[in-house]
C-alpha cells in the first residue's frame, strides 16, 4: 500500500512546538507524524510509535498507559532536541474503537486484554508498521533511538531498513486499573519493562 506525505504545519503543544506531518494511504487512512529538529545530522533522534488510543491519549483512561507514555514521549523529544513521533490511526492494537470497547466489557467480566481479543475472534495484536518507513523517510531518518517497551516494534523496524541503536524503555502511567494490563503486555506478550 502506498503512503504519500499530504501537509506540515507548526503544532503549539503543552509540552512545545513540534512540527505537524499529515501522510494518507490508498485507502485514505490519515496517518500524523510530530516532530521537533528534524531533519538533522547531528544527533540520532528519539522515535516513538504510537498507536491512536482515544480513551487513553484523549479521554485519559486509567485502563491503559498510553496517554501517559504519549505525554512523557513528547517531553522527552522536546527535551531531547530531535525526534519523531509517529502516530499511527489503528485503534485498539488496530481491531478498532468499537472492538476496542466490545473487549473492555470482557475486562470488566474478569478476562485478560488479549484474551478478550481472542474471545471477540479477534487477532491479538491487528497493527500493522509499513507506513512508518516513509513517514522516517520524509525527515531523512535511517536510525534511531526508539522509545518503546515492545520488542515488535524493534524488529520491525530494523526489517525496514532503519538501524535502531538504542530502546529507550518507557514504563509511565501504571496505576491500580491497569496493573493487570501491563502484567499481560509483559508475561503473555513479551513487553521488556
Amino acid at each position: 500500500m502506498a503512503y504519500q506525505f499530504i501537509s506540515q504545519a507548526k503544532l503549539p503543544t503543552a509540552h512545545g512546538l513540534f512540527d505537524i506531518h499529515v501522510f494518507e494511504n490508498e485507502a485514505k487512512q490519515e496517518h500524523v507524524m510530530l516532530t521537533v529538529g528534524l531533519p538533522t545530522d547531528e544527533k540520532i533522534p528519539l522515535v516513538r510509535i504510537h498507536s491512536e488510543c482515544l480513551t487513553g491519549d484523549a479521554f485519559g483512561s486509567l485502563k491503559c498507559d498510553c496517554g501517559p507514555q504519549l505525554n512523557a514521549t513528547m517531553q522527552m523529544i522536546q527535551a531531547y532536541g530531535y525526534g519523531a513521533i509517529l502516530y499511527l490511526r489503528q485503534e485498539g492494537r488496530g481491531i478498532g474503537l468499537v472492538n476496542k470497547i466490545r473487549a473492555y466489557a470482557l475486562q470488566d467480566q474478569g478476562h485478560d486484554t488479549l484474551d478478550a481479543n481472542l474471545l471477540l475472534g479477534l487477532p491479538a495484536d491487528a497493527r500493522t508498521y509499513e507506513m512508518c518507513r516513509p513517514m522516517l523517510d520524509h525527515v531523512g531518518v535511517t536510525q534511531v533511538k526508539l522509545i518503546t517497551n515492545n520488542p515488535n516494534k524493534v524488529d520491525y523496524l530494523t526489517k525496514i531498513g532503519v538501524a535502531v541503536v538504542e530502546r529507550v524503555p518507557l514504563l509511565v502511567g501504571v496505576n491500580d486499573f491497569n496493573q493487570n494490563y501491563l502484567d499481560t503486555k509483559k508475561q503473555r506478550m513479551g513487553h521488556l519493562f
